[in-house]
């Protein structure tokens, strides 16, 4: 995952309210979408990044913007974030050992979508 700090931040993209419905987007020639945190404990761009994902197939880049922390990097990645915007006060250092914190997911998500232990049928 890109990680970008927020005054290098430049929005060119199409960007999508956090309580827009991505199904009624069209895509064509849209190579970049920023969906918005406004808050923390706002997750609806989680929702939106699935739906662009697995749904519609977007493949794209989903650039996650607004009140992005640390914490939630590993599972923006997971749900199909390309590169996340972090809030003034995150330090880029910080924020890209987090994803060496987990070796591997046990289910899928929205960018492995076999979960683990089916890899590991297909191979026995």
């Amino acid at each position: 995952m890109k990680l970008i700090a927020q005054q290098d931040h430049r929005s060119n993209a199409l960007a999508l309210a956090n309580d827009a419905d991505p199904r009624t987007l069209s895509l064509d020639g849209v190579t970049r979408i920023d969906l918005n945190f406004p808050k923390f404990t706002d997750g609806r761009a989680y929702s939106q990044a699935f739906l662009l994902r697995r749904r519609l197939g977007f493949t794209g880049e989903l650039r996650a913007t607004g009140d992005v922390l640390i914490d939630q990097l590993v599972q923006m990645q997971r749900t199909g974030f390309d590169a996340a915007v972090l809030r003034a006060d995150q330090d880029l250092g910080h924020a890209a050992r987090q994803f060496a914190r987990f070796g591997g997911f046990y289910q899928g998500d929205a960018v492995q979508v076999q979960p683990h232990f089916s890899a590991d049928e297909a191979t026995a």
